[in-house]
């Protein structure tokens, strides 16, 4: 019984640690994150990655750098559904490489994913599937 109490008390102190988390979401509505990389004696720092968002507060750009500068960018598009509707994959010349274009299930979760070359040629097909599995005890 002592020990059902205190599991009891230990869950009832975490309820509020966990909504304070949940309440001090990211407001992401114009918002640009830059990720830095430095060396452990707190040297120069070398700007890693960089995510900007709309006013609306979906991601609409990517942007990964390396120690020469651009590796590659992304480009979000939504659609009417406010789902992405096309990624457009750019190389470190900001030159389009690949582009995908997404459908969704009526759950709103990806159901295919198409792959296009920068000319429009349809290069690959990604299906998703989602399969719920039930708890076994």
């Amino acid at each position: 019984m002592k020990k059902i109490v205190v599991l009891i008390s230990s869950l009832l102190l975490l309820l509020p640690a966990a909504g304070a988390q949940e309440s001090q979401k990211i407001n992401k509505k114009n918002l640009v994150i830059k990720e830095w990389n430095s060396d452990p004696k707190g040297g120069s720092k070398v700007l890693d990655h960089v995510t900007t968002y709309s006013p609306e507060g979906k991601k609409i750009d990517e942007v990964e750098y390396g120690s020469d500068g651009q590796k590659w960018r992304k480009r979000y598009e939504y659609g009417p559904d406010n789902k992405v509707s096309r990624e457009l994959v750019y190389d470190n010349r900001n030159k389009l490489q690949t582009y995908k274009k997404f459908e969704y299930n009526e759950f709103g979760r990806k159901k295919v994913q198409y792959t296009y070359n920068a000319k429009g040629k349809l290069i690959s097909i990604k299906q998703y599937e989602y399969i719920a599995q039930n708890d076994v005890e």
